[in-house]
């Protein structure tokens, strides 16, 4: 096995990298010219910046365009510390900054619970230009007595400063590391995805913006603590709006999510300025020329860093599913339903897409629902999983009744798939299955379950998978966190026919395997007929018979609804 697929890599090998900058930051330090040194703490800042930007805005797809307001309250609190001596030193202000502006990104991030796009775009660099007016007005603590912030005694000099810089960079690479590999992380993928798909794993999309928005504005209050630690003083022209939405920019062009491509971003940020003054261009320019790049890579759909990454991946064709046979197990006897809904009702406005619809899963067994097009089959799934909460009618989930948003129901044993593509390319498979179980998961047993479904193994990036083997990668990961009914919404779009059929034998060992009910919505009626059990038959949003599945298939009203159809849903 080689180091970077071996686990103990996801610890070791970062941890290595992390030793390797700290030694380069260190020869950095003995060997630059003064001047330089400046320049590189500057940089160091810069990284720090764009590290908390590729959290909110290239990991968890949110526009924050106020990164530096951020950075503003950390210089202002270390300020502050300064003026009153508060005990612990510069590096005790520096946290504490950094919590305040992650107290402030909570805040910040609030609206982005409700706005999307270029609204939260227009609040945030609002804010942006309000804190910059307010700084002006107000200036920082001890600005006006010129009181110099006091380093660290053991970096008080330039050059043991910028080491100080690197070190505390480092510490902050290394924590949006494993924060991206742990739970965190995975929630800020996939709410950037898919804030359904989010809910629907009993993840809280809420909880998801907010850390995310928490931990880049913290990681902007210590990049503004640090700044504030090199130029002794700090100064509002230092945190202004138009400089938060070049930051923004050169984050999107450059790649920040990915570690090294914000340290990239950040010598840019650095170099640009630097050579237009070298080069007689007054460095208000440098705007211009991060404002090009950001529309190049906007226009492009594509950064630096997705480019440099695509290279690694150039010329290998996508996985797709390994469907093959395997062995059956010894089938549980169906018992009493588990879920139960009754006179579902869902309309929208004068049009009535569910009607009176009564539905039962039975324990261990596999229900399908199918219907013409237009029948109320994903509006069924909707109302059940809580999506539609104008649906009137009752479930219950074990005898208990299901109410409450998709989270709620997720967390109380009901998990759904969606017709269309939810799991995020930004993980591996691995990671995006440990997420959607929500549960403590050995390795065989994840290896097991997508081994079982065909599926690629655990490392392999999301991005190099099909569309028809992450559909099937989705199933694994609520099969392992053992619901007890899943939704199945045309789990198998996107797998060749004869796919289909080898889905449907491992479908049909489900609950004998897992321990799972299932209630399945799928086009292929060969596939019906292999899997379920029962079956329920909607038409123009009324149940037109449900019973055993010869029973149904057999009814001349199921049969007349179909008459003309070219294929069944």
């Amino acid at each position: 096995m080689r180091l970077a697929e071996h686990p103990l890599a996801r610890t070791t090998l970062p941890l290595l990298v992390a030793a390797a900058a700290v030694a380069v930051g260190y020869a950095l330090s003995v060997g630059l010219a003064g001047y330089f040194v400046y320049l590189g703490v500057s940089a160091v800042v810069a990284a720090i910046a764009l590290l908390g930007l590729g959290v909110v805005t290239g990991t968890a797809g949110m526009i924050s365009l106020c990164q530096l307001t951020f950075a503003a309250v950390g210089a202002f609190v270390v300020c502050a510390c300064n003026v009153a001596q508060v005990p612990g030193g510069f590096v005790t202000w520096l946290l504490l900054g950094g919590l305040a502006a992650a107290l402030a990104g909570v805040l910040v991030g609030l609206p982005a619970l409700r706005l999307r796009g270029i609204t939260l775009a227009v609040v945030t660099l609002g804010l942006a230009a309000a804190a910059d007016l307010t700084l002006v007005q107000i200036q920082f603590p001890g600005a006006t007595e010129g009181l110099s912030v006091e380093r660290p005694d053991a970096f008080s000099d330039d050059r043991s400063y910028f080491l100080f810089a690197v070190l505390v960079l480092v510490a902050c690479g290394l924590v949006v590391y494993f924060l991206r590999r742990g739970r965190w992380g995975s929630s800020w993928h996939l709410v950037a995805f898919s804030e359904r798909g989010t809910a629907a794993v009993g993840a809280g999309v809420r909880t998801s913006k907010l850390t995310a928005f928490a931990v880049s504005a913290a990681l902007g209050g210590i990049s503004g603590g640090l700044l504030t630690g090199q130029v002794g003083l700090a100064f509002p022209a230092s945190f202004t709006a138009i400089q938060s939405l070049a930051l923004y920019v050169l984050a999107i062009m450059s790649g920040a999510h990915l570690i090294d491509m914000a340290v990239f971003g950040a010598l840019l940020w650095v170099a640009v300025p630097e050579l237009l003054k070298r080069w007689g261009v007054p460095q208000d320019w440098g705007f211009v020329v991060f404002g090009v790049l950001g529309v190049q890579a906007l226009t492009s759909r594509g950064n630096l860093g997705t480019a440099v990454r695509a290279l690694r991946y150039r010329r290998r064709p996508a996985i797709t599913a390994g469907l093959t046979d395997v062995a059956e197990v010894e089938p549980v006897p169906i018992g009493d339903p588990v879920l139960e809904v009754r006179g579902l009702s869902v309309s929208f406005g004068h049009v009535t897409a569910l009607s009176d619809v009564d539905i039962s899963v039975p324990e261990h067994g596999i229900l399908g629902v199918i219907g013409p097009n237009g029948a109320g089959k994903s509006t069924l799934v909707d109302a059940i999983s809580g999506f539609l909460p104008r649906a009137t009618g009752t479930a219950t989930l074990g005898g208990r009744p299901l109410t409450g948003s998709p989270t709620r129901r997720a967390r109380s044993g009901l998990r759904r798939t969606f017709q269309q593509d939810r799991v995020p390319p930004g993980l591996t498979v691995g990671a995006y299955v440990r997420f959607v179980a929500r549960r403590r998961l050995a390795g065989h047993e994840v290896a097991d379950a997508l081994e079982f479904f065909g599926c690629p193994g655990p490392r392999t990036p999301l991005s190099r998978v099909d569309a028809g083997a992450r559909r099937l990668v989705e199933v694994v990961g609520h099969l392992l966190a053992k619901p007890r009914v899943l939704l199945l919404d045309e789990p198998a779009a996107g797998l060749p026919h004869e796919e289909h059929v080898a889905f449907g034998r491992r479908l049909r060992q489900v609950p004998a395997r897992f321990g799972v009910s299932v209630l399945l919505i799928e086009h292929d009626l060969d596939l019906v007929r292999s899997v379920c059990d029962t079956l329920t038959v909607l038409d123009f949003g009324q149940v037109l018979a449900s019973g055993p599945q010869a029973d149904v298939l057999a009814d001349p009203a199921v049969l007349k609804a179909y008459m003309g159809e070219t294929e069944l849903l």
